[in-house]
């Protein structure tokens, strides 16, 4: 099947993915008198005074802004507001579908990063929380950093998704070969939103040797052309201070993490890396390498980001349930302890990892519920409630 093709005319068809459904009957003027005036007059009063209220009498606690400014769309890049609004739908129809979640598509004429801040605090009494969407590196790390104390969860869905499937991957891909965290060198191809949060979970977890890899090389400190989030990340990468290509960095490595361009690892890159390798291709629609080859050329476990390849990488295993866990809790944040203890739950999934099976696949319905109760559960066991 043409999925493209048939994507445009189902589409077309539908007029798009999403629609409001009410969940009150208004077919009687008693019935209008409550749902709307006089009755709903009472209502607004209750929530003016206590806006808490709006929790339980409105439909805000089980809401969802997925917000993106158009600025790096899938693979497809800068292509603007409008043309990001059919993956915003796609989004919003999986926290429906997945986690009961009814969730918005707002994409924003703006690419100034204040303007989209302001914009989205001014959203905080509509929503119970805020999915941040396809916004370009490094301005999405600013937009996200600035809206962290708006007294309801707001998470960007390209960096902690990401990081979280990524972790719980690799916590079952070491299972399967006999490795420890802290003992491997993790290679990322990529060095924006997803590689950087990634990175970051990944040394929360233990991770003690990770090198970053962007389109000009290995992210070290000889570089002069690195913008500030990668200088920082310096910090915390790239212990031994390596310099060169991707060839170089994957040399001995035990796991690669592809998040970055299709086609660009070759066998021979594969073949250098350490005895039990694990290679996450996760670029779309294009892997950086098919998993055929990897698998002949010596990759232990392999996994891509699309869905007709076993060990699918795909932040739809994480973002229903994290936001379902941290709207249930009516936790203000989502914290780190919330992400790695969803990665744990996404990995504790399968009880017997094997090269072919490290981790769920998105449409189980039952990773919902086991990230959503260990998101909840980590959040009241940091606040002790």
């Amino acid at each position: 099947m043409d999925y493209g093709a048939e994507a445009i005319v189902r589409h077309r068809a539908s007029r798009g993915k999403i629609s409001i459904a009410s969940k009150m009957k208004v077919e009687t003027m008693e019935e209008l008198s409550i749902a709307y005036t006089p009755g709903v007059a009472a209502v607004c009063m209750a929530i003016h005074g206590d806006k808490s209220e709006s929790y339980a009498l409105t439909n805000r606690g089980n809401t969802v802004a997925v917000v993106t400014d158009g600025s790096a769309v899938l693979g497809l890049g800068n292509i603007g507001p409008e043309a990001a609004m059919p993956v915003m739908e796609g989004k919003c129809i999986l926290f429906k579908g997945l986690a009961d979640i009814d969730a918005f598509p707002i994409c924003l004429g703006t690419q100034n990063s204040k303007s989209i801040i302001e914009t989205v605090k001014y959203l905080v009494p509509t929503f119970g929380g805020i999915n941040l969407e396809d916004i370009a590196a490094p301005r999405c790390f600013e937009i996200e950093a600035a809206l962290q104390d708006l007294g309801i969860p707001v998470f960007h869905d390209d960096q902690h998704g990401t990081a979280i499937v990524v972790l719980a991957s690799i916590i079952n891909s070491l299972q399967v070969v006999g490795k420890k965290i802290g003992d491997v060198k993790i290679v990322f191809s990529g060095a924006g939103a997803g590689s950087i949060a990634s990175a970051k979970l990944l040394i929360e977890y233990g991770a003690k040797n990770i090198i970053l890899v962007d389109s000009q090389g290995i992210v070290s400190k000889d570089r002069t052309d690195l913008n500030s989030t990668k200088t920082e990340m310096l910090a915390i990468t790239n212990p031994d201070n390596v310099s060169g290509d991707l060839a170089k960095a994957m040399q001995l490595s035990d796991v690669f993490v592809g998040l970055s361009a299709g086609g660009i690892v070759t066998q021979d890159m594969v073949r250098s890396m350490s005895p039990g390798a694990a290679v996450f291709a996760a670029a779309n629609p294009t892997p950086e390498i098919m998993p055929d080859l990897a698998k002949a050329a010596g990759a232990a476990v392999v996994g891509t980001g699309r869905s007709d390849f076993p060990n699918q990488i795909n932040n739809s295993l994480a973002f229903p349930g994290v936001f379902r866990g941290a709207l249930d809790a009516r936790a203000p944040r989502i914290t780190n302890r919330m992400k790695t203890a969803a990665a744990g739950a996404l990995a504790g999934m399968v009880a017997k990892p094997t090269p072919e099976c490290i981790i769920p696949w998105s449409l189980d319905k039952a990773v919902v519920p086991a990230v959503s109760h260990a998101v909840a559960r980590a959040w009241q066991a940091e606040h002790g409630h």
